[in-house]
């Protein structure tokens, strides 16, 4: 099959026929005036043909809408270049042995869910022993002391335990977005870091499902990290990172 990649749109049935679906909710009473309400908005996005296959009464006032549409928009996918996490990923063994090598020393990775987020499956799926999806977490690995301090985590109270454990990595997960709370907390940490004058002396990652690695550069951080992160990823980097900064100290 011959693809144009500078010229591509959505598929569904047949190639390039520009087939989509898109849910969401608006603040009107469940009616067949609802109905035609989602379809004109659909056509207002852009959409051609756009059909109201389901919709539900969510109550007091509110209705959700599922819409098929034809999308007559392309993107040139050639074009495309999205800032990414550069290191070469290695598996438990070769990290560990890697720290003994080019570190010299254990590392300290201190982690958790900061402000309100009580969210704690992603740090956890990289902190706690048993790990995820086969991989161990960095609990598990002999060379890394980690501490998982959990969820609803004060800035203030992450960055004590930082400078009290002489942490080399500080891992934030952030899960609720809200109001952009995300953005606001994990920037609180940042000022709060470099305030206290140990920016540089610390590696600052950002993870969660609203994250990348291009957000998390522009909030200050040195790294992000959003979904299907698994603890050898974020663990490669940071050793990797660790020895290179530890070698032009050297220099």
């Amino acid at each position: 099959m011959n693809i144009d990649y500078s010229n591509i749109k959505p598929y569904g049935d047949t190639l390039n026929d520009g087939a989509v679906q898109l849910s969401f909710t608006l603040p009107v009473e469940y009616s067949d005036e609802a109905r035609e309400a989602s379809r004109q908005l659909a056509i207002k996005m852009g959409l051609d043909d756009p059909q109201t296959v389901y919709m539900k009464d969510l109550g007091v006032g509110y209705t959700f809408f599922v819409v098929y549409g034809k999308c007559s928009h392309t993107v040139d996918f050639t074009s495309i270049s999205v800032p990414k996490v550069d290191c070469k990923e290695m598996d438990f063994y070769e990290i560990n042995d890697f720290i003994k090598k080019e570190i010299g020393r254990k590392i300290t990775v201190i982690a958790a869910c900061t402000g309100t987020d009580a969210h704690t499956v992603g740090i956890d799926a990289i902190m706690n022993m048993k790990g995820y999806a086969g991989e161990y977490g960095l609990e598990r690995y002999p060379q890394i002391n980690a501490y998982n301090l959990g969820s609803q985590v004060l800035n203030e109270e992450l960055l004590a335990r930082a400078i009290e454990l002489k942490a080399d990595a500080i891992l934030v997960s952030q899960v609720v977005t809200q109001k952009n709370v995300h953005i606001q907390n994990l920037t609180r940490l940042v000022e709060l870091v470099e305030a206290e004058g140990i920016r540089d002396r610390v590696l600052l990652i950002a993870g969660g499902p609203r994250i990348s690695h291009e957000l998390a550069i522009e909030l200050g951080y040195d790294a992000g990290f959003g979904p299907g992160t698994l603890p050898p990823h974020v663990a490669s980097y940071i050793v990797r990172e660790l020895a290179g900064r530890l070698k032009k100290g050297t220099e």
